[in-house]
């Protein structure tokens, strides 16, 4: 009796719960609607009102699909007894789950998360401009660390100079002679070089601060407010500004001048003929002109390693901004955005939710029926339906017996003293085949 009692009570909830159903997946097909109009919007150009009825079309057909789709399931799929069948209605509700994922569940999370997913590319682009920038600054300003050595190897030709015409320190011979002038060459050499040098950093500076500038810009593009598409298009303008500044960086390091200035140093070296006026001097100014000529040799090896050092370093690759749209932003950056995606899978998938929940309470009442006997099966109206077609059945017998008995001869109008009897009731003949309920049994079956 326990299980003929749960059975009734499930199949009484499932009965009130049939308009709930309906409403749920009206208001859940109704929203994916509302969301997948927003998302398919944004992915249309052309005339505002081609747009519009375009985007219409396609959300409402979206939600009568999906409306139809489950209320199919709702209604058939909890009706099937074989495993088989049960089965097969599952593997066309995942079908048709991720066809609804693809025609809708992508452009609710583009209208749920759209703009947030454009703003992280403008962001991961600026990101990556920055890098780009800070690289070619570097790259652009590595050269002056050979500033020092520049200078140093200038200063010591010049103070060698300086010590040969005051006091003869390297030929022993004081005076404004060869070796004089050939230190003095060698330092104006660097001075000339140290300048190049010191006048490439003004040049970088001022890109590298117009290039701050413009990424100054494009992240107030990127935190800002209002609609992203007029903020995506600005920002592209700027990246392509920046582009043209970092190049510009790459193109003024001046990594390629100093290597070329120190192979210059030892292959264009030019030494003065000995103008000593004896033979000695002459010989002692060709000996230290030789010792001038090793350490040239020397310091130029020394600036053309550092420099080829320079230009090794990796140079920035050219990069290109590519302007999405919040669906495909949405898809690119779905790994950031996992809440908005199931959000935007859950309004289209819950009614999934529901046909398992009545396909569950199904499948209970019918384990249920299976225990309960027959007469557990019968309720109190269907019993006294059964009483009524009963007496129905005994009267219309009981009329055919009536029809098919002959007339029977008329009788002399008894006496006056004779006792009164009743006749027989007409429907006894046929009262020998049906057995009527007894009292107790009535009671029994009464509600």
């Amino acid at each position: 009796m326990a299980n003929h009692t749960t059975a009734r009570n499930i199949r009484n909830h499932v009965a009130s719960l049939q308009t709930m159903t309906r409403f749920v997946l009206a208001t859940l097909a109704l929203a994916s609607g509302v969301y997948t109009y927003l998302g398919v919007r944004n992915l249309l150009d052309g005339d505002a009102t081609l747009v519009f009825f375009a985007a219409i079309i396609y959300s409402v057909a979206v939600s009568v699909g999906i409306y139809g789709f489950w209320t199919y399931l709702a209604r058939i799929l909890p009706e099937m007894r074989d495993a088989g069948s049960r089965l097969a209605l599952f593997g066309v509700m995942a079908a048709g789950s991720l066809m609804i994922i693809a025609m809708s569940s992508w452009l609710n999370a583009a209208a749920l998360a759209g703009s947030a997913a454009v703003e992280q590319h403008l962001a991961v682009t600026q990101e990556g401009y920055t890098a780009d920038l800070d690289q070619a600054n570097s790259n652009a300003i590595a050269a002056l660390s050979l500033l020092p050595d520049i200078q140093r190897a200038g200063e010591r030709f010049a103070r060698l100079a300086d010590d040969e015409r005051q006091s003869g320190a390297l030929t022993g011979t004081s005076g404004s002679g060869t070796v004089v002038q050939l230190l003095t060459q060698m330092s104006a050499q660097m001075r000339e070089l140290e300048a190049t040098i010191t006048a490439s950093r003004g040049t970088v500076q001022q890109l590298f601060e117009e290039g701050q500038q413009h990424l100054a810009t494009m992240r107030g593009l990127v935190s800002g407010a209002g609609p992203i598409q007029p903020r995506s298009d600005s920002f592209a303008e700027e990246s392509v500004a920046l582009a043209g500044v970092i190049a510009a960086l790459q193109q003024t390091s001046i990594a390629p001048s100093v290597a070329r200035a120190a192979q210059d140093l030892s292959a264009g070296f030019i030494a003065p003929v000995a103008a000593g006026g004896t033979a000695d001097l002459a010989g002692r100014q060709n000996e230290v002109m030789g010792t001038i000529r090793a350490s040239v040799d020397a310091q130029s090896q020394a600036l053309s390693n550092a420099a080829a050092e320079i230009m090794a370093q990796p140079r920035v690759e050219e990069r290109r901004f590519v302007p999405l749209s919040s669906a495909e932003a949405v898809i690119l950056y779905a790994s950031s955005f996992l809440p908005s995606w199931a959000g935007a899978i859950s309004i289209d998938l819950l009614p999934g939710v529901l046909v398992a929940m009545l396909a569950v309470a199904h499948a209970a009442v019918r384990r249920d029926e299976e225990n309960i006997g027959d007469a557990d099966r019968v309720t109190a109206a269907d019993m006294m339906r059964a009483i009524e077609l009963q007496d129905a059945l005994v009267k219309a017998r009981a009329q055919r017996l009536r029809e098919a008995e002959p007339a029977a001869p008329e009788e002399p109008a008894p006496a006056q003293d004779a006792p009164e009897t009743s006749p027989p009731p007409a429907h006894q003949p046929a009262a020998e085949n049906v057995t009527p309920l007894s009292v107790n049994e009535r009671k029994r079956f009464e509600p």
